[in-house]
């Protein structure tokens, strides 16, 4: 069976059901599950695949049963809403290394929610297989879902009451050219950019490091071997990481072949993504490929417009003279918004300044619940704060206007975040005000207005919000004159 159909699995509910796996090539195979009975044939190099009629959630476990030459049981099946959560290290970030991570592991009991981590896999070619198992969510097995994902997921059985499957592909530390395919790479030429520095690393490689990593790999899979216990698929200790290089996680491509390509076309309610961070010294390359990446992965899964969820980069401090680097990779993420079926779960006041891996991953989790719930399900909740609409100059200042914020805007503590540029280019500090649903920005500094932003820093004063607690997203805007 392909990975996903194992023992505890969710399938997707209100939508066909691909079914798939390998046999011998002209192998009868059938499918029976929930009343349905569904056959097919291999083919000659021996992949199958059938579909299913559309089932309603049920919170009742059921089997599936597949049967050719040989008979295979799927036990503790149940049907409802499949999120595959991708990303780098804050979506990885596990539950038990969180906040609160006592207390949310003892009330974890939630056996409807159930977390499959896809392992660790970097590929030269599209792979079929790809090592994982369904964990039903306990104080047992929780500690080490994602927990973004989790959180997100316990919002979303609350509000629904339906079983809720996250599927786990991510990688600490995984820049986003490695999750596009060869060929959503090969769809643009601005992309050329992504192979020819790619092989100046490989050209790079330093032969002695790449020695050492198989020496070191060797000795691992040796302790593999020796262990006596080996628990829940986790080894006593890490395997190693490969040298930058063939093998290495940064390579493009590499870790949709081996962890996005096997999964394809399971039945999904949508995509969470939480990246940014190591394309952060790129940004100007990063709106294309993230609108790329979306698009692509919309069109391989052939389910629509799958809803895509991201969460924008929080506010941090990295090494960065310029103290703008995170400013522009969270514009260049903002710009996936104008595809259909997006929503950005923006977190600039719950960062920690100098931990690239915040804690909170339970306000994270929430907002992305909040725009699914919106969007994804028609449920009457605020999903966003308040959203940049357009700037006017008039008598007595430039004036942004928002939508998103009908409850109304206030601040938390002074309203700063706000700066003016002239023709000159340099923007200062401004001050600022609310006025209904607008914010009246002004300086003496600058008489004549041409520009305005609002938190455009790495660690930007933010505290502009919607009355519902949702802050406002970072933006910089050229000044219009009055209308």
């Amino acid at each position: 069976m392909a990975p996903l159909f194992r023992d505890h699995a969710v399938l997707q509910r209100n939508k066909p059901v691909p079914v798939w796996g390998n046999a011998a090539p002209g192998e009868e195979v059938n499918v029976r599950f929930a009343g349905q009975v569904v056959r097919t044939k291999a083919a000659a190099d021996g992949r199958w695949q059938l579909v299913l009629q559309p089932l309603a959630a049920s919170t009742e476990p059921s089997e599936m049963l597949i049967l050719g030459t040989n008979r295979v049981v799927v036990r503790d099946v149940l049907v409802g809403d499949v999120w595959l959560c991708s990303g780098q290290s804050n979506m990885a970030w596990s539950v038990g290394a969180s906040a609160n991570p006592d207390l949310e592991i003892a009330g974890a009991r939630w056996p409807l929610i159930r977390h499959i981590k896809i392992a660790l896999s970097v590929s030269e070619v599209p792979e079929e297989n790809a090592e994982g198992k369904w964990q039903v969510c306990s104080p047992c097995t929780v500690a080490t879902f994602t927990a973004v994902g989790y959180y997100f997921a316990r919002e979303m059985h609350r509000e629904l009451g339906i079983p809720i499957g996250i599927v786990n592909s991510s990688v600490g530390g995984s820049a986003i050219e490695p999750w596009l395919s060869r060929a959503a790479l090969a769809s643009d030429p601005a992309f050329a950019v992504v192979s020819e520095r790619w092989k100046r690393v490989v050209a790079a490689a330093d032969a002695a490091r790449t020695l050492e990593y198989e020496r070191d790999l060797a000795a691992w899979r040796d302790s593999v071997v020796r262990a006596d216990v080996v628990r829940d698929g986790n080894v006593p200790h890490a395997r190693p990481v490969p040298p930058l290089g063939p093998g290495h996680f940064s390579q493009p491509s590499g870790l949709y072949n081996g962890m996005i390509a096997p999964l394809v076309p399971y039945g999904l309610c949508g995509f969470l993504w939480y990246q940014g961070a190591a394309n952060a010294a790129r940004a100007g390359e990063y709106g294309r490929l993230f609108t790329t990446l979306i698009n692509s992965w919309r069109t391989v899964f052939r389910q629509g417009d799958l809803p895509f969820y991201f969460v924008q980069q929080p506010n941090y401090i990295p090494k960065d003279p310029t103290n703008m680097t995170w400013a522009e990779i969270r514009e260049a993420q903002e710009s996936a918004l104008a595809l259909p079926s997006t929503g950005m779960a923006v977190t600039i006041d719950i960062g920690q300044p100098e931990n690239i891996h915040p804690y909170n991953k339970q306000d994270v989790g929430r907002r992305l619940a909040l725009l699914a719930k919106a969007r994804t399900h028609g449920v009457n909740v605020d999903d966003s704060g308040p959203r940049f609409q357009r700037v006017v100059k008039r008598v007595d200042g430039v004036h942004v206007e928002f939508a998103g914020a009908e409850r109304g805007l206030e601040a938390r503590g002074p309203l700063l975040g706000f700066e003016l540029a002239g023709a000159d280019g340099k923007f200062v500090p401004a001050s600022a005000k609310i006025e209904r649903d607008e914010v009246l920005v002004w300086s003496v500094a600058v008489p004549q207005p041409e520009r305005v932003r609002f938190a455009w820093s790495n660690n930007p004063p933010a505290s502009l919000f919607e009355k519902g607690g949702l802050p406002a997203a970072p933006f910089r805007a050229e000044v219009s004159p009055v209308p």
